[in-house]
């Protein structure tokens, strides 16, 4: 018998059942759409957040206050200071720049709208460090940051949260901030969110000393974002900035320190790991679905078997060989596995658009996810059917063709 026969009766036997053919498939479909899917928002996520930490620069580092609990309430009494950031400017090494951060949400006036934004005070450094780079307009000095000056630089997407669509045209524009007028100077580049990092895209950014002292009432700042001079010196940075800070907030020898020290490189690993363990929880569940798909298509082909002994018989005495016998019900199962898979991919491939479309997802489907799922579809078509396949060839002719 022919290769070339051997196929065509193969397909043939599956277009003479076409509803059982779709059902026996319908484990793999649904198998490899989850999975593809699944690692489509996966790899998007991954990518939106090292996009994201990459744009923050690799050589920036996050300190953090420590949490004093009295009662279940943070009592604030960790709280870093502007004396304290300005002390890691002293005999600096490792550190290039820093900027203290303070931020909240506050209403937003413009033109009889209004909105909660989050306002963040910073120092000038901060556009530097983080790399935001100014549309039109100009960000603040240090003497308009001294000198608590009522003017603010917008993210790109700023104005639209008060119904304004094209953020630059409030360029020059007067806009109040818990009941202040501040002039905007300053309109920034689009930056891009990533999930839990919010978006900067629609922050309102103004001078430290004006968020502390004219909206907010406070001394106190959130964060410092400290760039060290390379990524290389980050380690050396930390140093400097732990030993600086335990002075300055009068930690014991031997006590833990108050703060937290968090670099972009270490959240980049720590999500790159989860995702790493994400992509072993969606293998183990793709090798489990396609295993059940494998062994509905298995008995669907023990069946078959089971139900074509005696054209099996009519086929042997005719003169097709065992192994004519064998490659025509493994071809079978491949087709039905690997077209199952196909149907799976492109079912996959529309969920995570649909996604991304919908509910605005980043979604990515890589190139080794697709081969990977076709690769293994066709390698549990060819293991599930080696059994059936092995057991049609071993089928006697004169016995198959008294079978009835």
């Amino acid at each position: 018998m022919l290769i070339g026969e051997t196929i065509a009766v193969a397909f043939s036997a599956i277009r003479g059942n076409k509803l059982r053919s779709l059902l026996t498939m319908l484990g793999v479909v649904i198998g490899i759409a989850a999975v593809i899917t699944m690692v489509a928002l996966g790899e998007g996520a991954q990518r939106a957040v090292a996009e994201r930490l990459q744009a923050l620069g690799t050589n920036v580092m996050t300190v953090r206050p420590g949490q004093q609990f009295f009662g279940g309430i943070d009592r604030g009494e960790n709280a870093l200071t502007v004396e304290q950031a300005r002390a890691l400017l002293i005999d600096r090494v490792a550190i290039k720049d820093l900027s203290p951060e303070v931020q909240r949400r506050q209403q937003v006036e413009y033109s009889g709208r209004n909105a909660n934004i989050e306002i963040v005070g910073v120092w000038p450094q901060y556009f530097e460090i983080n790399n935001d780079h100014i549309s039109v307009g100009r960000t603040f000095t240090e003497n308009e940051e001294r000198g608590r000056r009522r003017i603010a630089v917008l993210g790109a997407t700023a104005g639209q949260r008060i119904g304004i669509e094209d953020t630059e045209t409030l360029l020059g524009r007067t806009v109040r901030i818990r009941g202040i007028s501040f002039e905007v100077i300053g309109i920034l580049k689009t930056k891009g969110s990533a999930g839990g990092f919010g978006n900067p895209d629609e922050r309102i950014y103004i001078p430290l000393a004006t968020a502390q002292y004219r909206v907010f009432g406070s001394d106190r700042v959130n964060t410092v974002q400290v760039q060290a001079v390379s990524a290389e010196a980050m380690n050396a940075a930390a140093v400097e900035i732990e030993r600086t800070l335990r002075r300055e907030r009068k930690v014991l020898p031997g006590e833990p320190s108050d703060f937290t020290i968090r670099n972009q490189s270490t959240l980049l690993e720590t999500f790159q790991e989860t995702a790493r363990t994400f992509g072993f929880l969606l293998a183990g569940i793709a090798v489990v679905s396609l295993v059940v798909g494998g062994i509905g298509i298995m008995n669907i082909m023990l069946v078959s078997v089971t139900e074509r002994t005696r054209e099996i018989g009519v086929r042997k005495a005719l003169g097709a060989r065992k192994r004519d016998i064998m490659l025509q019900f493994l071809i079978e199962a491949l087709v039905l596995c690997v077209a199952g898979g196909i149907i799976g991919l492109l079912l996959g491939a529309l969920g995570a658009y649909l996604m991304s479309r919908l509910a605005n997802w980043n979604t990515v489907i890589a190139p080794e996810a697709v081969i990977l799922a076709i690769g293994f579809s066709a390698f549990v078509g060819i293991f599930f059917g080696l059994w059936p396949a092995r057991r049609a060839a071993s089928l006697d002719p004169i016995v198959s063709l008294r079978y009835e």
